[in-house]
Formats: structure tokens, C-alpha cells, sequence
């Protein structure tokens, strides 16, 4: 197996291994912007260590950072933040495979951001791509057990919340790569490191003074869930740097497309771990959605 694609499926499953654990800490212990800290809480200092140490065997000093970086470095870590909480939030509302499903329509939501702001061009088979993964979200966003109409299905929280989140990861994993193209620097994985040390600490910081000023208890509480929280920082700074070990080593359309594993992976979690009950039309509309982010990350 080629190294790009075992580091594609690593990350897959570290972040869903992360989500399972946000999703344990977001239900029993903690409230949903205190289960986002934890994420970042104990991956700044992680990814700080690793860093560092990368640098020193490399024998390379700190590179010097500008205003642009931190523009979008900021920019990506707040829209990052935002998509968390919205992921956290969906969990209490529909199962996980449905939340993590909702989530990876941040691929086909780039591509549209991109044609309404940008005037990119989508080929007919994007287009049809995307008809495809409609279909899937009109699938998934009729809660089960309740007689809806389509667009009370449509405008439903658990819906807002999904789409939502797709939204801020896709805006966050743009500005995220405008933000290491600033560093001067050749090496892909020094750049990367560096972006996701100084984005992590500054969402540390950021959630802990909202924390202190909103919710002060959960400081204190995600401290004390410390033995389940530790394993989100570490799950979600291994997750980051396969993902940007996969990107540094093949194209992007490939690495999304192996990533896609994810979908099976947190309906295995679901089903096996949280004993949740997926409904027919669950697995019809995320099978809808798969073909169509699969489709489309293949013909773009």
C-alpha cells in the first residue's frame, strides 16, 4: 500500500475515533462548546511538541510569519470552531453516521462557494454530482419517527446544523491552505506544522476566554474528563497530520476520494458502538451522498 493512501485512511479513522469521542464527552459529560474545547485543549500542546521536535531534527529554525498568515490562519480557526459545534450539537439530534454523513457534503458546498463567489467553473458531471448528493440530503434530513413535509425536513435543525457544518469545514480547510502557502518554506510538512501549532493553540486560547466568559464551569469540567478528553487532542492532531501528510504526497481529488472511508467507518462506530438504529432511508441517503462526493472529487 502506497504511503499517501495508508496516511488517507489513518486520518479517516483518527477522525472518526475523534467525533466518537466528542460525541461520548457532548451526551454524558460535558456541554457542546466544552467538548469543542477539549479537541483543541489537548491538541495544542501536541502539536507544539511535535513541531518543535520536527524542527530540531531537521535543524531548521521558526519561520517567520506575516499578517496574512494569521488572517487566514484566524479566519480558518474560527470557521473550524464554528463547524465543530455544529457537528457536537447534530450528534444529540440524529445518530452518528448521519452527523458524520451531513459533514462530508463540505466537499460538494466548496464547489458551489466556489461557482456563487468565485465564478469557478463546474463540468455537467459535477453538476449531476451534485443533483445526486441533493437527493441524499433530501434522504437524510427527514428526522425518523416524525411525519414531515419536505421543507420542514429541509429547514429542520438537525439539517441547518449538518449542512452548517459542512459549510465551516469547507471555508476552514480553504483558509487553512491559503495560510501555509504564506510561510517561505519548501518543505510541505514543516508548513503544515507549523499552520496546525499556531491555529491550535489560538482556537486554546479563543474557547477558553469564551468558556471562562460563557460557560466557567466546563474549564474546570473538561480538566476533570481529562482521561477521555486527552485522547480527542491526540486523535484529532493525528488526524490533521495524515491528512496533510496525504496531501503533500498525492493530489488532492485522490486523497479526498480514499477519505471517503470515513462514511463507512462511522456507520460501522453507529451501529457497533453506540447500538444506534439506522433506518432504511438513513442508508439510502447516505449511500446517495457517498456516490455523489465520490462522483464528484472523481470528475473535477
Amino acid at each position: 500500500m502506497e504511503l499517501w493512501i495508508f496516511a488517507s485512511v489513518a486520518a479517516a479513522l483518527f477522525q472518526t475515533v475523534r467525533f466518537m469521542l466528542q460525541k461520548v464527552l457532548s451526551m454524558d459529560v460535558l456541554s457542546t462548546a466544552g467538548s469543542t474545547f477539549a479537541r483543541f485543549a489537548y491538541a495544542a500542546p501536541a502539536a507544539m511538541l511535535v513541531t518543535l521536535a520536527y524542527l530540531w531534527v531537521r535543524d531548521t529554525p521558526f519561520p517567520t510569519l506575516d499578517g496574512w498568515f494569521w488572517f487566514y490562519a484566524w479566519v480558518g480557526g474560527v470557521s473550524q470552531i464554528l463547524a465543530t459545534v455544529c457537528v457536537v450539537a447534530l450528534f444529540r439530534q440524529r445518530n452518528f453516521a448521519v452527523g458524520i454523513t451531513f459533514k462530508k457534503t463540505e466537499v460538494i458546498q466548496t464547489a458551489i462557494v466556489g461557482v456563487a463567489l468565485f465564478g469557478a467553473e463546474v463540468s455537467l458531471a459535477g453538476w449531476g454530482a451534485i443533483l445526486i448528493g441533493l437527493i441524499g440530503v433530501l434522504l437524510l434530513s427527514r428526522t425518523p419517527g416524525l411525519d414531515q413535509g419536505v421543507w420542514s425536513s429541509l429547514t429542520s435543525r438537525a439539517t441547518g446544523l449538518g449542512l452548517t457544518s459542512g459549510f465551516f469545514f469547507a471555508f476552514s480547510g480553504t483558509s487553512y491552505r491559503a495560510a501555509s502557502l504564506q510561510i517561505d518554506s519548501e518543505d510541505a510538512v514543516l508548513r503544515a506544522a507549523v499552520t496546525l501549532t499556531c491555529v491550535t493553540a489560538s482556537q486554546f486560547v479563543a474557547m477558553a476566554l469564551w468558556l471562562r466568559w460563557r460557560e466557567p464551569g466546563q474549564l474546570s469540567a473538561v480538566w476533570r474528563a481529562r482521561k477521555v478528553a486527552v485522547w480527542v487532542g491526540l486523535t484529532s492532531m493525528a488526524g490533521s497530520m495524515g491528512w496533510f501528510t496525504a496531501f503533500t504526497l498525492q493530489t488532492a481529488a485522490y486523497v479526498q476520494a480514499v477519505g471517503q472511508i470515513e462514511l463507512i467507518f462511522s456507520l460501522m462506530a453507529s451501529v457497533l458502538f453506540f447500538k444506534e438504529k439506522t433506518t432504511p432511508r438513513e442508508l439510502i441517503g447516505i449511500g446517495f451522498l457517498a456516490l455523489s462526493i465520490l462522483a464528484f472529487i472523481l470528475v473535477i
